[in-house]
């Protein structure tokens, strides 16, 4: 971990968990985005996402705990199939070293990649309503996430917070839109 990292970690400090009513209830308006505008519609997305994080936190972490709540075994196994592809493919398929270059260096491999390749493939198709529960997972809190994101209304103290933030980045989604470079230019504009 790098200075600057461990440095920004330290000084990371979450934003308050806003209220129920201000999230999606009473005060809450919600209003479909001019679909042509796609600047007007990208920072009410990204102020949205900076003002109720927390709460985006929440959704995140409680449907992953129902989740593994109602079926722990197949959330586990499609996520030990999803790492072990993933695993595989970045293995074989990253860097210099190609498939057909192990091949031609070291005929013993091929036996070795064939075998791999048709146990992933036999976990794959024996797992896969594991592997699509853990994606369904995985998708349902960002699906969620940006659909409020793009029909939440901002409001007069959602405005006057991001403007804070926009001087003391130092929040988890800020650093993550930082990361990607999209707070930056949302935000002042």
């Amino acid at each position: 971990m790098s200075a600057d990292v461990a440095e920004a970690v330290q000084n990371l400090e979450l934003p308050p968990l806003r209220t129920l009513n201000d999230f999606i209830l009473g005060s809450a308006r919600f209003q479909l985005p001019n679909l042509k505008d796609f600047d007007k519609w990208g920072n009410r997305v990204v102020k949205n996402l900076l003002y109720y994080q927390t709460n985006y936190f929440l959704i995140f972490l409680s449907n992953y705990a129902l989740m593994i709540l109602f079926n722990p075994l197949k959330i586990l196994c499609g996520l030990l199939v999803q790492a072990m592809v993933i695993a595989i493919i970045l293995h074989f398929f990253s860097g210099k070293q190609r498939i057909v270059g192990v091949k031609l260096h070291n005929p013993n491999q091929k036996w070795y990649f064939l075998a791999g390749s048709l146990l992933m493939g036999y976990m794959l198709l024996h797992w896969f309503d594991a592997v699509l529960l853990t994606s369904f997972t995985l998708l349902l809190p960002f699906s969620l996430t940006f659909v409020h994101a793009s029909l939440r209304l901002r409001n007069l103290k959602n405005k006057v917070t991001n403007t804070m933030v926009i001087l003391n980045p130092s929040t988890p989604m800020g650093m993550f839109l930082d990361a990607f470079n999209i707070a930056a230019d949302s935000i002042l504009n």
